[in-house]
């Protein structure tokens, strides 16, 4: 699993990876331990969770914030292990709390009279429960567990490697079905395919220990369904996929971007606001010569306070030629500073401003300041404390409103589906990745990827030292820079005001689908009796 995802790429793996650890959950021996012996639960999230994010060790080295280079090495391995076992920890999760749902009983009464009476009740479920097969119980267990895991790990602060991502931007197809339902949508299809997978194997297995007649059709049948299901996920997928989009000339908006390429040792540093200023300012002013509506710059292009840029020579452009510009800078707050986007006109004053709501634990905020505080120094060699923005926000523009993401809020579905339903008709995603190897702006790229196909929207992305991109309503990167490049380009892209499924209702398939496999487990368990 670890290999379907930048920079191995390999997106197929995805449908069989979860398979084997599917079999060793349910065929597990019930008083067996699944951590000790068998570790495959810990060896599996490790792996996925390990390879995908081990770009975070390129944090290393941060000697040039003063960190020495053992410290420096010692926290980088300390993040990727941190992250690793948090992923860890929901795979082990998922893999024990539903081996002990499929195991477990309902206790027996110590009362005559109530036994008798409940036994006449439970029994009424028996011949239900008999018409559901075990793998369509086990089946909706697991995909039901996996989503829900999910939407409560994506739910705080830390959170990256959903199975979904996997698919990006390789399979377009199946990623509208975030359309539908969201990034759940994406993980389900890959973990139902997958318990398919398993259970067909398991029945194969089984089959081999009975008669060789018995059983043969519905063995056949359960080999036959993962590739049918999957062919039928694609093709649903498809369907959306292929559908026209509408791009009036009216809700045209020519955007530039300006990939700066800071690296982060200078940029911080009187080298660094030299470069960034001469890079900037020349790169808005040639895409203010081509013509274009509006220049967006990376997280944190200039950083400095709005007083600080209104001395630059990019602001100096900006009343000279009168192009609006999104740029990334500092924003003043009460107890410290923001990570912000601000609109800039031809004027020179602010028409508006995004504060990044979702920042990086320990990258850019302590957890738990009081007791980790004197432990643990930000990374950051600035005096204050960086501190998140209102997650409500939105973010008005002269063309109308904007769905903004910075950094790491790309992985936060839901902070884009809030703004695209509140009228937001084009996505902005200003980052700065200059930390990691090209493997970790591949990943991000793939996350804007996905949350444009399911806002159906065009993005705009915008990174210090790559990869900047442009990507339209179906996920198609129509236009991508190079990394570690200085580089400048203008497309046209389109106002949409359309507001998909998932949109309008969230994610709404984690919930039913546990319901379902709640209803699913209780005729089960009381059919038992």
């Amino acid at each position: 699993m670890g290999l379907s995802v930048a920079p191995v790429g390999a997106w197929y793996l995805a449908w069989i990876a979860l398979a084997p650890l599917w079999v060793l959950v349910v065929t597990t021996p019930k008083h067996s331990s699944l951590l000790a012996p068998h570790s495959l639960p810990l060896l599996w999230g490790i792996g996925y969770h390990g390879v995908a994010l081990f770009w975070i060790t390129g944090i290393h080295p941060m000697t040039w914030m003063g960190v020495p280079w053992l410290s420096s090495l010692a926290i980088a391995l300390f993040c990727w292990i941190f992250i690793t076992l948090w992923g860890v920890a929901l795979v082990a999760t998922w893999s024990i709390s539903m081996r002990a749902l499929l195991n477990w009983k309902i206790p027996t009464f110590k009362s005559p009279l109530p036994n008798v009476k409940a036994q006449k009740t439970l029994c009424a479920f028996a011949p239900l429960r008999d018409k559901i097969p075990i793998h369509l119980i086990r089946l909706s267990i697991g995909v039901a567990f996996w989503c829900g895991l999910e939407s409560l790990w994506s739910a705080g602060p830390l959170w990256w490697s959903s199975l979904s991502y996997t698919q990006s931007p390789h399979n377009l197809p199946i990623l509208h079905l975030g359309q539908l339902s969201g990034a759940s949508a994406v993980t389900a299809a890959i973990v139902a395919v997958n318990g398919l997978f398993a259970e067909a194997w398991i029945a194969v297995v089984g089959a081999h220990s009975r008669a060789p007649v018995q059983g043969s059709r519905k063995t056949l049948v359960l080999c036959l369904l993962p590739f049918t299901f999957c062919l039928l996920l694609h093709l649903l997928g498809y369907s959306l996929y292929s559908s026209p989009l509408a791009q009036p000339p009216d809700t045209a908006l020519r955007v530039g971007i300006v990939q700066g390429n800071v690296p982060n040792k200078i940029k911080l540093y009187p080298e660094g606001f030299r470069k960034a200023i001469e890079g900037y300012t020349t790169g808005y002013q040639t895409l203010a010569d081509r013509g274009v509506d509006a220049v967006l710059t990376p997280e944190g292009a200039l950083p400095f306070r709005w007083h600080d840029v209104q001395r630059t020579s990019f602001y100096s452009a900006v009343k000279e030629r009168g192009v609006v510009a999104w740029l990334g800078l500092f924003g003043d707050k009460e107890g410290g500073y923001t990570n912000s986007i601000f609109t800039l006109l031809s004027n020179g004053q602010i028409f508006s401003r995004y504060d990044k709501s979702k920042l990086v634990p320990i990258g850019e905020y302590v957890p738990f300041q009081e007791i980790l505080g004197g432990i643990i120094s930000r990374l950051s060699p600035l005096d204050e404390h960086q501190l998140a923005g209102a997650p409500n926000q939105l973010f008005d523009t002269p063309f109308g409103r904007a769905i903004v993401g910075i950094c790491y809020e790309s992985a936060f579905p839901e902070r884009f589906r809030y703004q695209a339903a509140a009228g937001g008709q084009f996505i902005l995603s200003p980052s700065n990745d200059a930390h990691y190897s090209a493997a970790m702006p591949a990943q991000h790229h793939a996350l804007d990827i996905m949350r444009a196909i399911e806002t159906d929207r065009w993005a705009v992305r915008a990174v210090n030292t790559g990869y900047s991109a442009f990507v339209d309503p179906h996920g198609k990167t129509v236009w991508i820079s190079g990394h570690d490049t200085y580089e400048t380009h203008a497309e046209t892209i389109y106002r949409r005001q359309t507001k998909t499924l998932y949109v309008q209702w969230g994610d709404w398939l984690t919930p039913l689908s546990i319901a379902v496999a709640v209803v699913v487990w209780l005729v089960r368990l009381v059919g038992q009796v």
